[in-house]
């Protein structure tokens, strides 16, 4: 059966983007779309446009003049490159019925919801998304965020700098005391831990037992350091009232050092109710947006779905106090040195996308958290390439990899931050920087391909 053409009704490419944006009734979207083989570039289009709103493959007798005035409508496209824009009325999205904000579910909903499995689309994935004013005042937004952290961490909270973390490892297989002991021994260098993404409850380590050794790990290392430290526990599960009785628990555990304690969610594989629950039942918390699972869509290598960009802006609008954003290329994870543009979108009121300029009218930031193979000898060219060290990095091979100790591991990584702040050359700072200079002898495949000759500079001959 031939597909109902709905170029006529779907699609305007007389709307001006300008326009669009100064009257601030419509969510923009910009997609790659390739469509299949035999249909034209605008009518496949404007059939993912009414997919996406108000359509159906045939014309119905009960849709009236309204129903026409909440149609979504391609506005421009670019067959060339495989770009074309939609733009949603802000009226189509579902409300709460009991606040009356709005949710990203139903913004993926249209925006990602039947569109992408039709017989006429090859391949779409959304590139960039604009949420105009009014839209942008519904959503939760952060309730903390890492001036949070420095606050805690007695540092200025602008510009508090770098926040040297790690993952425990292994990240299953060990038992209460040893995890706790792997959280000592770390806390005595550096700041902030968390749990890998499947620690939780498992029957050789279960949450009863081992969250209070962390916590006496945790004072112990106060103690001994004159330090605060940070833990981000995680809370992730299939049920709310489950990841709540998690929270209440770690949080009683924790008792007077509970705002140093974040709760990671999976946002990803829980999705973005999960992330709101705990926005919501705990503003008072630090918010951890931990991506397990996204590199199913959003690789570089993907055509369909959405991209780690859309991934880490949607979750500055669900209110993550901070995501995962990957390495950009420095690290052992997808991605270059052009992914800083996921880290500045999430962290400034404003910020030009891949497509569109988004305001956040105050919103808090969402921090970039840096995660997956870094170590010391990585982390200058890191920090080169962003401007900035304002991040949560966790370290966990960089940290439990290194050839002393943990906590030389993790001095290490602070040292690699003030090498770059202060615009010095690594060998010759390692020269007088023993953690970091050691960091070489840790990491050597690294330190041959990022510093040729640094055993003769530094010295070290085996």
């Amino acid at each position: 059966m031939a597909l109902l053409d709905q170029t006529g009704r779907y699609s305007d490419l007389s709307l001006n983007e300008d326009k669009l944006l100064a009257d601030g009734k419509h969510v923009l979207v910009a997609y790659h779309m390739e469509p299949a083989a035999g249909y034209g570039y605008l009518e496949a289009a404007a059939h993912f446009a009414a997919e996406s709103s108000t359509g159906t493959n045939v014309e119905v007798s009960t849709t009236d003049d309204f129903t026409k005035g909440v149609d979504a409508l391609v506005y421009f496209i670019d067959e060339a490159k495989g770009i074309m824009k939609i733009a949603y009325p802000i009226e189509l999205f579902d409300r709460n019925v009991i606040d009356g904000r709005t949710m990203l579910v139903s913004f993926l909903t249209l925006a990602i919801g039947n569109n992408q499995g039709m017989g006429d689309i090859k391949n779409a994935q959304m590139q960039d998304f604009y949420i105009p004013p009014r839209m942008l005042q519904l959503f939760d937004g952060p309730a903390k965020d890492i001036s949070d952290m420095w606050r805690i961490l007695g540092r200025p909270v602008e510009n508090g700098g770098y926040i040297a973390g790690t993952i425990i490892k292994p990240k299953l297989g060990l038992r209460p005391e040893p995890f706790a002991n792997a959280a000592y021994q770390f806390w005595l260098g550096g700041d902030f831990i968390k749990n890998d993404e499947p620690q939780g409850n498992q029957v050789f380590c279960p949450m009863k037992k081992v969250l209070p050794l962390v916590y006496d790990a945790m004072k112990r290392a106060q103690d001994e350091t004159g330090e605060a430290k940070l833990f981000s526990a995680n809370i992730t599960a299939d049920d709310h009232y489950e990841m709540c009785a998690r929270a209440d628990y770690i949080l009683e555990t924790f008792g007077p050092d509970a705002d140093k304690v974040a709760f990671l969610v999976d946002g990803y594989v829980g999705g973005p109710g999960m992330v709101t629950t705990a926005r919501r039942q705990y503003p008072g918390q630090y918010l951890h947006y931990h991506r397990a699972g996204h590199g199913a869509v959003t690789s570089p290598s993907s055509k369909r779905g959405y991209t780690a960009f859309v991934l880490a802006k949607m979750s500055r609008l669900q209110g993550a106090s901070g995501i995962h954003v990957g390495t950009m290329g420095y690290g052992k994870m997808e991605g270059d040195a052009t992914d800083k543009i996921i880290a500045y979108m999430i962290e400034r009121d404003e910020c030009q996308g891949p497509y569109y300029h988004q305001k956040w009218y105050g919103m808090k930031p969402t921090t970039p958290i840096i995660s997956g193979g870094m170590n010391a000898l990585r982390l200058p060219g890191f920090f080169e390439n962003l401007g900035h060290g304002n991040v949560i990095n966790t370290s966990g091979g960089g940290s439990y990899g290194h050839i002393d100790s943990p906590a030389a591991g993790a001095i290490s990584l602070r040292q690699a931050y003030d090498c770059w702040k202060s615009g010095a050359d690594p060998i010759e700072y390692a020269k007088e920087h023993k953690e970091f200079a050691r960091a070489f002898e840790s990491f050597e495949h690294d330190a041959d391909a990022l510093y040729p000759g640094w055993r003769d500079k530094l010295g070290v001959h085996k």
